[in-house]
């Protein structure tokens, strides 16, 4: 009985996609800094300079929230320190990648996209002017220290960013809490804590490191296939032809509908928290549209 609600969730997200697809284009689009306008991407075209430029946003307010944050931005000796650090680092060996693996934030389609490379023997256009590993290894923990700042100096770096909100109704949905309603799974996450929360929640700042890795792309949910085909085309590495479809889009949109109506379940204090659980992804990346971003927290600690 306890998942009743979820399924009741479920059912909601469906209908939500059918009505909120029919609406996307006759709802105005609000536009932000190092934002997308969210609106539908089969709309629009994404020329590669609007790509550029908008990747040059993200970054530029990546870097002014590192420069005020006191993040780690050096790689430390201690091995101990580095694999913890850099414990949700992923790296393609063959096609000179690394990525942080984050659930819900486009990552498993850019890891279905990169067995699609695989299966087409896509390699790199050109022979490069260092010596490439050959390993099977894909974790870059595992890597000793120099290794691991030739892939850093040399690599392709892509992180994917999601709305943080949207990223925990994906979790509540998935059913990776032991919660039966929206509202207690929301009290479970915000009682574990930053140092004991699951890799499904935490702050993608704390996750991902963008302050010690400099990543070479910002890749927003909602907007994969286009911001991956110029991404990929850049790199020498895809035709258009191989990109796969992605819904990415259209989930978005559904989740706009859904967030509103959960977020509503949530108490004042409980909003306030998140936000402040949240607050340096808030402050990193173009996520000005969310519903976490109109309850700015105190200015007080809260963190167990």
């Amino acid at each position: 009985m306890r998942f009743l609600p979820r399924l009741g969730l479920s059912a909601a997200l469906a209908i939500a996609a059918f009505l909120s697809w029919r609406l996307l284009l006759q709802t105005p689009a609000r536009s932000h800094r190092g934002d997308l306008a969210p609106k539908a991407e089969d709309s629009f075209t994404l020329t590669l300079d609007s790509f550029l430029h908008i990747q040059q946003l993200r970054k530029r307010r990546l870097r002014a929230f590192c420069s005020r944050a006191g993040k780690v931005t050096t790689l430390p000796s201690s091995q101990d320190e580095r694999a913890s650090l850099l414990s949700n680092l992923r790296v393609n060996t063959k096609l000179d990648l690394l990525y942080c693996q984050v659930p819900s934030t486009g990552v498993e389609e850019w890891n279905q996209l990169l067995e699609k490379l695989k299966e087409e023997k896509v390699t790199l256009p050109v022979p490069l002017p260092y010596r490439r590993l050959h390993t099977k290894e894909t974790w870059l923990s595992k890597f000793n220290q120099t290794e691991i700042k030739a892939m850093l100096g040399s690599y392709t770096k892509v992180l994917f960013v999601r709305d943080p909100f949207h990223r925990l109704i994906a979790t509540f949905l998935q059913g990776m809490g032991i919660s039966s309603s929206f509202s207690s799974f929301i009290q479970e996450v915000l009682d574990s804590g930053m140092h004991n929360g699951s890799m499904a929640w935490k702050p993608l700042v704390s996750l991902c490191r963008p302050c010690l890795i400099q990543y070479d792309y910002v890749v927003m949910f909602g907007f994969l296939r286009q911001e991956l085909g110029h991404l990929l085309h850049r790199a020498g590495l895809l035709e258009g032809s191989l990109l796969p479809e992605l819904t990415d889009s259209q989930v978005q949109w559904t989740y706009r509908w859904l967030s509103e109506q959960m977020f509503s379940e949530l108490s004042a204090q409980q909003k306030k928290q998140l936000s402040h659980f949240y607050h340096w992804d808030l402050a990193a990346f173009p996520f000005s549209s969310s519903f976490l971003s109109d309850h700015p927290s105190t200015a007080e600690t809260w963190e167990k």
